[in-house]
């Protein structure tokens, strides 16, 4: 079918796209008409507001602006297309505007528009600005949902959405019979669940011819997703300007000398623009962040003000540039340097930025399935990410990019594209939501780069545990219920056994709090004294988490007594706590009891600080968790996991190190093989009680070892009617789990 155009004359440029059987140049005058008197907002039905005009002109002067009538006719025409642009080309905000336009001109008879981000920050941002540039209130019309967040109705015709977010929509609307295009966004991030979205939406297309795929993709994937998707129309778009790059071959061994070089430097020089460094962790954030932050106060105020903003990883955040009203209250000129350790390049979305400093490695997250464990791992970022970075610069004519290291470094030791998240991570939670939408008919993916087998073997091994899984290696009908909480499937079987350990309401606090970034504050160079002495207020004898509800409480206590949000802000900022997480962790915590409360799960009345309820929540967290235990062999803290061979210590910030107490055993929520192996929220627990709770098919199968001869002994001490329900236990379980686990 091909396109027909219906333009207003008021309406500068702009034209809506209609199929030709919907053309209203059939007769209908007084449509026409209506458009030229009263130019209207066909969205919402009001007149357009001058700043709608404003922001049109702007919105034409993006690169991909002018490939508007190409895309749209290959989205009447097809049911896939791949947009390939730049980072900055205007892909992200105009196409997601052009097919609520399409799904318009068909009256919605599909559905709406769905846009998926691969950081919530993002998906917030875009649809801030989309609402901005097409004259409609943000959570009406245009709407986002991220994690514990929906900002849109019923009637929302364009849905920003992180693609988790999308997923889960799958398991209660298999089809996405809601919309009638799907948009998934910066698939080069390669997250699991944007490569988990492409294989399922191969199966959905062919169940809705109706639907309409868009792909938006940097350059570097093109041709991977030609073979995957086939011979599908192509959208190709460039950035306007070039960018100056310079390589600095011998930096990479004193990078951060290099990189303060540069800073002050450029600032020295006068030329005006804010610079952007790209290091390899967060803790060269933190050193960075000291040092400059040390210089900068030492520096000619006539230069203008240098500010340095720190986006650690749990903190990512888009940079927009500042409106005008604060540039009026802020006369001097003020530089801003971001440091980031982000993967998420296009999160730094300013036109303020002239200078991108790359120091050309990353630190990463390796999982291993062998050891259930994350390896923190230095490597250098790929060829694909190294061009987005430089696309950054892209909207500015004099932008320029330090690279910290050679050519010869770019082309020889940089792989092409970034590794997919699917082959690097934990499949635990992806195998259960495979499982869920297995049970519709879309089991099967087709992904574009397979998991390793032994990562798929380790998850569903570990579901089995979990009970997630019948005999037969589907989901059980508790597997079912775990998947209905967003969250690791550990944490989702520790709440389900709070309900029968009568402590749902402790639970869902501490599920809240580990969930959400960290609480305690970044620490500045000498405040660690001050912050571990009003730690201490919190702290609770039987361990990390229930120190997390103590300080939860604590807060929600000020929140209530408090005569303004300042008040709260002050009282965490003088106990070094994250006020942002503590706000984060209250509305996850809303949404758990929300699903509670939905699924119809038994609640009881918080009886926190009993005996009987401390015990309770060490056996709900112990039904979940009983795969990361681990013993203290040597009385000095060294702490040797009970599912492998790796030692670690507790975090210095962990209540025992704290306090100077070193249990034997523990049971941990997270642990990363990196130079300092730390455990991290820890709590002392009985072997006793490990034994009861922990299935024995789990226990027959970890490695010998001191540890499991003392469990062995615990266990034969246990009374004869507890060794029977062992067994019985057993028997459920054939002998071995491959015989049970299978995923289509």
């Amino acid at each position: 079918m091909e396109a027909a155009t219906l333009e207003c004359p008021n309406s500068s440029s702009e034209k809506r796209y209609f199929p030709e059987s919907l053309d209203s140049s059939d007769g209908d005058e007084e449509g026409i008409l209506a458009c030229e008197d009263l130019e209207l907002n066909p969205f919402d039905g009001l007149p357009y507001s001058s700043r709608y005009y404003k922001l049109l002109k702007e919105r034409e002067d993006l690169p991909i602006w002018k490939e508007k009538y190409s895309f749209m006719e290959k989205l009447l025409q097809s049911q896939v297309v791949i947009v390939s642009g730049d980072a900055k080309c205007g892909k992200s905000s105009q196409v997601p505007q052009w097919c609520a336009e399409y799904c318009l001109s068909i009256h919605y008879q599909h559905g709406g528009v769905v846009c998926t981000q691969v950081h919530k920050p993002m998906a917030v941002q875009l649809a801030l600005r989309v609402a901005d540039e097409m004259d409609v209130n943000i959570g009406h019309e245009v709407g986002y949902v991220i994690p514990f967040e929906n900002c849109c109705t019923s009637e929302t015709i364009l849905r920003y959405c992180t693609d988790d977010m999308l997923q889960r929509e799958m398991m209660s609307n298999p089809f996405l019979g809601s919309y009638g295009v799907i948009i998934l966004d910066d698939i080069h991030e390669r997250s699991i669940a944007t490569d988990v979205l492409l294989g399922l939406l191969k199966d959905v297309l062919l169940a809705r011819p109706e639907l309409k795929l868009i792909i938006n993709s940097s350059p570097h994937l093109i041709n991977k997703l030609s073979s995957y998707y086939g011979n599908v129309p192509l959208i190709q778009v460039k950035n306007k300007h070039p960018v100056e790059v310079v390589y600095l071959s011998g930096a990479q061994k004193e990078s951060f000398e290099s990189i303060l070089r540069l800073i002050f430097e450029i600032h020295h020089s006068g030329e005006k623009g804010d610079i952007v460094v790209f290091l390899a962790c967060e803790q060269d954030i933190e050193k960075a962040y000291e040092i400059v932050c040390q210089e900068g106060s030492n520096l000619n105020p006539d230069l203008g003000e240098l500010v340095v903003v720190p986006l650690y990883p749990k903190e990512k955040c888009a940079l927009f540039k500042p409106n005008d009203e604060t540039e009026k209250r802020c006369p001097v000129y003020q530089r801003r340097v971001v440091l980031t350790a982000s993967s998420g390049e296009s999160l730094i979305c300013s036109n303020t930025v002239k200078f991108v400093i790359d120091v050309g490695v990353e630190r990463r997250k390796v999982y291993n399935p062998r050891i259930r464990a994350d390896s923190l791992v230095t490597q250098p970022i790929s060829q694909s990410q190294a061009e987005t970075r430089k696309q950054l610069l892209g909207a500015s004519p004099s932008g320029k990019l330090f690279c910290l290291y050679s050519e010869e470094f770019a082309s020889r030791d940089m792989r092409l594209l970034k590794p997919a998240e699917m082959q690097e991570a934990n499949l635990t939670s992806t195998v259960l939501f495979m499982k869920r939408v297995d049970i519709a008919g879309l089991g099967h993916c087709d992904f574009m780069n397979r998991p390793a087998p032994e990562s798929l073997m380790q998850a569903l091994e570990d579901l089995d545990y979990l009970a997630a899984l019948d005999n037969d290696g589907n989901l059980s009908e508790f597997g079912i219920i775990m998947s209905e909480f967003p969250l690791d499937p550990q944490l989702s079987k520790s709440i389900l056994a709070s309900c029968e350990f009568d402590c749902v309401d402790e639970m869902l606090t501490i599920a809240a709090m580990v969930t959400a970034p960290n609480c305690f504050s970044h620490l500045s160079h000498g405040a660690e004294e001050a912050a571990l002495s009003s730690w201490k207020t919190f702290l609770h004898p039987d361990g990390d988490h229930f120190t997390l509800i103590n300080i939860y409480k604590a807060y929600q206590d000020t929140n209530l007594n408090a005569t303004s949000e300042h008040c709260v802000e002050k009282w965490c900022h003088d106990y070094f706590l994250n006020c942002s997480a503590l706000r984060t962790a209250e509305v996850i915590r809303a949404e758990l009891l929300e699903i509670i409360k939905r699924i119809e799960l038994p609640y009881t009345e918080p009886a926190f600080g009993s005996k009987e309820n401390t015990l309770n929540i060490k056996k709900a967290l112990l039904s979940g968790y009983f795969m990361q235990i681990a013993r203290d062999v040597d009385g000095a803290g060294n702490y040797l996991m009970l599912t492998h061979k790796q030692v670690a210590q507790l975090h210095p910030r962990s209540c025992y190190s704290v306090a100077g107490r070193m249990p034997e055993w523990v049971l941990f929520h997270k642990f990363s093989i990196a130079s300092n192996n730390y455990i991290r929220t820890a709590s002392e627990i009985a072997p006793e009680l490990f034994m009861q709770l922990a299935p024995q098919y789990y226990f027959s199968n970890l490695p010998p070892s001191e540890s499991k001869d003392i469990l062995q002994q615990v266990m034969d001490h246990l009374s004869p009617i507890s060794a029977t329900k062992k067994e019985q236990m057993c028997d459920k379980c054939p002998e071995t789990t491959e015989q049970r686990c299978s995923v289509q």
